[in-house]
């Protein structure tokens, strides 16, 4: 007759037990990776609230909202800040209409993709800086 072949296995069935490759981590190192990603959380937001403005500003320049409206000069002079260094790589675009004018800005989409680059760039750092490993799992 054939042979059977039994293997015995202990705990539950079907979870891996491996004690060689869990890490422990010391509560200062785990305090530090919590900080770094706090860090990194708020980096997000503050550079996601500055894209939305970004985002704003794009629409209002394409359908040619007034500006001597108040929340829409509002926008445009809060970002405009942002917006300064990427002036004059690309010339504006403009299409003249009955009522307004449309205005497609280079230098706005040059810096919604710059800053979220910025965003990414620096939040890396924060967890270089912090000692973070990452999960390679």
């Amino acid at each position: 007759m054939a042979d059977v072949l039994t293997k015995e296995t202990t705990g539950a069935p079907g979870v891996a037990q491996s004690n060689a490759n869990t890490t422990k981590t010391s509560p200062a190192a785990s305090v530090k990776a919590e900080k770094s990603q706090t860090i990194g959380y708020i980096i997000y937001f503050l550079f996601g609230v500055i894209e939305i403005l970004f985002i704003f500003r794009l629409i209002f320049k394409l359908t040619g909202a007034n500006p001597a409206s108040g929340f829409v000069s509002f926008i445009y002079s809060l970002t405009q800040i942002f917006i300064a260094p990427f002036a004059g790589i690309f010339p504006q675009a403009t299409t003249p209409g009955v009522v307004t004018t449309a205005v497609l800005e280079p230098a706005t989409l040059i810096a919604i993709v710059v800053y979220v680059v910025l965003a990414w760039v620096i939040t890396q750092l924060v967890v270089i800086l912090s000692g973070r490993k990452k999960d390679t799992a």
